[in-house]
């Protein structure tokens, strides 16, 4: 059952947009804290390569679920539904607003709707295929999804081995499509979703990454990728930033052409953010810059 006093205001749309700010902006006028559904910033050893919050804005609001994991620990869709479930269950126990903010689609849906339920495989199967993409690359998997799955094929992030990886794990488990246990049910939760998205022109968001990207570069990105290069083939550090560097540090590219890459990788991922939430009928709109706009929205939905 719906409690319509408790109200999860989500923030979301592409990278580099302003939507750290604004979360902060909103959870101090509304007095509460701020849950994080981004599924790259959860690792404490990523803090440049992912544009975490920093010190100073971590300290301004109380912050869930920044830093709080290791790159070697294995963390799924499916244990943050379960975290995050538990630690909004906790928070609105204090709080009727809570606000919640990120750019991983598929974290915010586990939250707001709930999973599929999938059935238990081996975990020697992820073991296998991870050596599978250590050896014969990224390619490899995509094509062998692609033969086993054509559907989810058509709807993956071709260059997130780790959605590929869950796919074909199921696949090889149980002999059936990995999208054939997706049956997108939602679980009824027991808060209202208000949820915000953030909009510019291409232009002015693609100039925003290309801006953030050398910044990055400034404060120290190489430095700590070399500091993770040792860990390359952690499925948590096949992320747009890093791996872009790893191929320098590999020698297969000069660090021009790499820094060129992680722009370019960049807003190919801030497209697909935006091609995912524009098929959520439930967003409303705003520029980054309409902060009080924003504001009367939530307090007039809240009502």
């Amino acid at each position: 059952m719906t409690d319509n006093k408790k109200h999860l205001i989500i923030i979301t749309g592409p990278t580099a947009i302003g939507k750290t700010g604004l979360s902060i902006f909103l959870a101090k006028q509304l007095n509460t804290e701020i849950v994080s559904f981004d599924s790259r910033q959860f690792y404490k050893e990523m803090k440049i390569g992912t544009a975490a919050p920093t010190t100073e804005e971590l300290a301004e609001v109380s912050h869930h679920f920044i830093g709080n994991l290791s790159i070697h620990e294995h963390y799924t869709v499916g244990d943050f539904e379960k975290d995050a479930i538990k630690k909004l269950n906790e928070l609105f126990q204090k709080y009727d607003n809570i606000v919640m903010v990120g750019g991983s689609g598929m974290f915010e849906k586990a939250v707001t709707k709930g999973l599929d339920e999938f059935p238990k495989v081996d975990d020697k199967i992820r073991q296998n295929l991870n050596r599978k993409l250590e050896n014969q690359g990224i390619v490899s998997l995509q094509k062998e999804l692609l033969q086993t799955d054509p559907d989810y094929y058509r709807q993956v992030d071709l260059n997130n081995p780790v959605r590929i990886i869950r796919a074909l794990e199921i696949y090889r488990g149980t002999g059936k499509p990995f999208s054939s246990f997706r049956k997108n049910q939602s679980v009824q939760r027991n808060f209202n979703c208000i949820k915000i998205g953030l909009k510019l022109p291409r232009e002015e968001i693609y100039d925003r990454i290309n801006r953030r990207v050398e910044l990055m570069m400034e404060t120290g990105l190489l430095e700590e990728a070399k500091s993770l290069y040792p860990f390359k083939q952690l499925n948590s550090l096949q992320t747009v930033g890093y791996k872009e560097l790893f191929e320098f540090m590999d020698g297969k590219t000069d660090l021009e052409t790499a820094v060129e890459e992680i722009k370019k990788n960049t807003r190919r991922y801030a497209k697909r953010q935006l091609t995912w939430y524009r098929k959520d009928q439930n967003i409303k709109w705003f520029s980054p810059f309409e902060k009080e706009k924003i504001l009367e929205f939530i307090s007039l939905s809240c009502d």
